[in-house]
C-alpha cells in the first residue's frame, strides 16, 4: 500500500438484514451489491448502535454508544426532528473530522440526521461539502396528518409526539437551503451525480465519501425506471435504486483506476420497518425500533482488493462503533487517547488474523439498556414493548437460534452471570433508565439557545412539489 486508501461508506436507511440477495433475499435482485459481497467480506454479526436513525448515525460517526454522546434522548423524542435545539456536539470527533485532519477530502451526499442547527451541520463536523436532507424524507409537508391510531402508537412506544406539521422539506448544499420540497423521485440520481463529481475531482488525492441513502425510508418515492424491474412494489424499486447507485460508483472506481486503493463499505442504519410484503429482516426476529436482532443487526459488506480477502463470510462480533478506529487504522491516524470511544479496529479481524476485539455488545434503545450479547449468547433484560416494558431475563443462543425463538436461560447460569456483570459495567458508564442508573462517562449533546427551522411554510411559494401525496411515515 503506497498511500492511505480512499474510503467510501454507503449507509442505507431502514434496509433490512434480509433485503439483499447476498443476505438471502428472494424478493430483490441486487447484482451490484452482491458483486461487492463476492469481491469482499460479508459481515453477518454486524450491528447498528441503535434501532432508530439519529442515535445510530451519531454513534457510527463518533465510534461511541449513543448514550456516551448524549444521543439517547432528544428532549423527549427518539430521533431528531426539524428545529430542535439539540444535535451532535461540535467537540465530537467524527469519521470526517479525523480524516480531514489527516489530509483527506471529505464529502457527504444524502441524509444527515444529527441536528439541523448551524453548529450541528456536516460542514461543522469535518465534511468539506454536503448535498442532502438534514433529516428523514418524511419530515416535510405531507398529505394528511398523523391519525389517532398513529399518535396512540407513538405514545404507547414511550415516545413524545414530534412537533407537527413539519415545515417544507429542505435540500441543502453545504449550509444553504437550495430547494424546498424537492422531487424525491430524483434525489438518488442527484446524489449519484454529486458523488461522481467528487470522486473525479479527487482521484489523485485521498478522499472520504459518505453516501447516506434516502431509501428505503418511507415515503417511497422512486424513479419510474426502477419500478419496471421490481417484484416487490415501490419497496423493491427503492432497493433496485440503491443497487444501481452502488454499481455506478463501482464502475467509476474501475474506470478511474481507483479500485485497488479504495475501500467500499455498505451497510444500513437499522433494521427494516417490515410493513406487510415489503422489507425483510429474515431470519431475524424484530423490526426497526426493537432491540431484537432484526432491529439492530444489519448487513455489512467491505471490499478492499488485495487487502481484505474476497468472498469471505465473517461472523465475528462487530458494529458501526468500530468504523472510526478501523478507518483511522487504515489511514495511519492515531486517535486522541484522551477521548473515550467504544469501537475497536477491525483491521486484523477483516484480514482473518484475529477474532473480534469485543467481549460483549450492548443493545441500547434510547436510554434503556435492553440486552447484551457475547460472541454466542444474547441476554435480554426486558420483556414487552414500548411503555409496557418490564425487567425480565431471557437467554438466546444466537449461533444456533438467530431468530431468538428459544429461551435457554436455565441451561447456562454461568453465561447469564457473565452477561449480567457486563450489563452492570455498561450501566455504570452509560446509564440505564430501566434501573435508574446514571452513567458516569457520558458527554453532553450539543445545544443551542434559540433554534429555528431551516424552512418555513409559505402558502404562495412555488414549491416543486407543494405537498407530498403519500401519507406514509417511517
Amino acid at each position: 500500500m503506497n498511500s492511505p486508501p480512499n474510503i467510501i461508506l454507503i449507509n442505507c436507511d431502514d434496509l433490512g438484514y434480509g433485503d439483499l440477495g447476498c443476505f438471502g433475499s428472494d424478493r430483490h435482485d441486487t447484482p451490484r451489491i452482491d458483486q461487492l459481497a463476492a469481491e469482499g467480506s460479508r459481515l453477518t454479526s454486524f450491528y447498528a448502535a441503535s434501532p432508530v436513525c439519529s442515535p445510530s448515525r451519531g454513534a457510527m460517526l463518533t465510534g461511541s454508544y449513543p448514550p456516551r454522546i448524549g444521543f439517547d434522548d432528544f428532549d423527549g423524542l427518539h430521533v431528531l426532528f426539524p428545529g430542535l435545539p439539540v444535535g451532535l456536539h461540535p467537540d465530537e470527533h467524527t469519521l470526517a473530522s479525523v480524516l480531514k485532519q489527516a489530509g483527506y477530502a471529505t464529502q457527504i451526499v444524502g441524509k444527515w440526521h444529527c441536528g439541523d442547527q448551524p453548529p450541528f451541520l456536516p460542514t461543522r463536523h469535518g465534511f468539506d461539502h454536503w448535498l442532502g436532507l438534514p433529516y428523514s424524507n418524511d419530515m416535510g409537508r405531507q398529505a394528511g396528518g398523523l391519525s389517532d391510531d398513529e399518535q396512540a402508537a407513538i405514545r404507547a412506544a414511550g415516545y413524545t409526539l414530534p412537533p407537527l406539521p413539519y415545515p417544507p422539506l429542505p435540500l441543502l448544499a453545504d449550509d444553504a437551503v437550495i430547494e424546498a420540497q424537492p422531487d424525491q423521485t430524483m434525489l438518488t440520481a442527484r446524489y449519484v451525480d454529486e458523488a461522481l463529481e467528487f470522486v473525479r475531482a479527487h482521484q489523485d488525492h485521498p478522499f472520504f465519501l459518505y453516501f447516506a441513502h434516502m431509501h428505503v425510508h418511507l415515503p417511497l418515492y422512486v424513479e419510474q425506471r426502477f419500478h419496471q424491474s421490481s417484484n416487490n412494489g415501490p419497496y423493491g424499486a427503492a432497493v433496485h435504486a440503491i443497487d444501481w447507485a452502488t454499481g455506478v460508483l463501482l464502475d467509476e472506481l474501475s474506470t478511474l483506476g481507483l479500485d485497488a486503493n479504495t475501500v467500499v463499505m455498505f451497510t444500513s442504519d437499522n433494521g427494516a420497518l417490515c410493513r406487510p410484503g415489503e422489507g425483510s429482516n429474515a431470519p431475524l426476529r424484530g423490526t426497526k425500533g426493537s432491540t431484537h436482532e432484526g432491529g439492530m443487526r444489519v448487513p455489512m459488506l467491505i471490499r478492499w482488493p488485495e487487502q481484505i480477502p474476497a468472498g469471505v463470510v465473517n461472523d465475528e462480533l462487530s458494529s458501526m462503533l468500530d468504523l472510526l478506529p478501523t478507518v483511522a487504522d487504515w489511514a495511519g491516524i492515531e486517535l486522541d487517547p484522551h477521548r473515550t470511544i467504544d469501537g475497536r479496529s477491525l483491521n486484523a479481524v477483516l484480514r482473518q488474523q484475529q477474532s473480534s476485539p469485543h467481549q460483549t455488545f450492548a443493545y441500547y434503545n434510547g436510554s434503556a439498556l435492553e440486552a447484551v450479547r457475547n460472541q454466542q449468547f444474547k441476554l435480554r433484560l426486558v420483556s414487552g414493548s414500548g411503555a409496557a416494558k418490564v425487567p425480565a431475563l431471557a437467554l438466546y443462543d444466537l449461533a444456533a437460534d438467530p431468530g431468538e425463538s428459544t429461551d435457554v436461560i436455565a441451561d447456562h447460569p454461568d453465561v447469564v452471570a457473565g452477561l449480567l456483570a457486563a450489563a452492570d459495567q455498561y450501566r455504570q458508564q452509560l446509564g440505564d433508565t430501566l434501573t435508574g442508573t446514571v452513567g458516569t462517562a457520558r458527554r453532553p449533546i450539543g445545544r443551542v439557545a434559540e433554534p429555528v427551522t431551516l424552512t418555513s411554510y409559505q402558502p404562495d411559494h412555488p414549491y416543486v412539489i407543494a405537498e407530498y401525496d403519500l401519507p406514509d411515515r417511517g
